[in-house]
């Protein structure tokens, strides 16, 4: 059972939960001096508009210090791709790989896919990757040749 996916109905149940928790604490001291809304220990956001990844199931922060990512090149019909892997699966909330995808590619102005949880860049960018990575506090190392 632990490594059982959970139900669109489960995950939906999941959120509504969590939305209904955190409407009732953010309310918590509403109309007094001590009134603050709830926010995420890691960003320090509202939790509303935090965009943090979290866990689908329990709606613990994935800290990226928890996610090994590496990053590593292949040559394919003579070209180079770059490839990312090593996410943890996020929430349906926060499922933010293509937005990290999109701020990649404009980043090193190259095209590139998603294929699951593997990012798919054009050219040899391991190296950039890597040290970006690394400035995000993920735990990046580069793999292959």
């Amino acid at each position: 059972m632990a490594g059982k996916k959970p139900t669109k109905t489960e995950t939906d149940r999941t959120r509504k939960d969590t939305a209904a928790y955190v409407t009732s604490m953010s309310r918590l001291f509403a109309g007094t001096t001590h009134e603050q809304p709830a926010t995420c220990g890691l960003c320090g956001k509202p939790l509303g508009v935090c965009i943090c990844p979290r866990d689908a199931l329990s709606g613990k922060v994935l800290h990226p210090a928890g996610q090994a990512i590496r990053v590593r090149r292949e040559q394919r019909r003579g070209k180079f791709v770059t490839m990312v892997t090593g996410f943890t699966a996020r929430s349906a909330r926060t499922d933010d790989l293509p937005s990290i995808l999109k701020e990649l590619k404009a980043k090193l102005a190259t095209g590139g896919t998603l294929s699951g949880t593997t990012m798919e860049l054009q050219g040899d960018h391991r190296d950039r990757l890597v040290e970006h990575f690394k400035n995000l506090g993920y735990p990046a190392k580069p793999a292959g040749g």
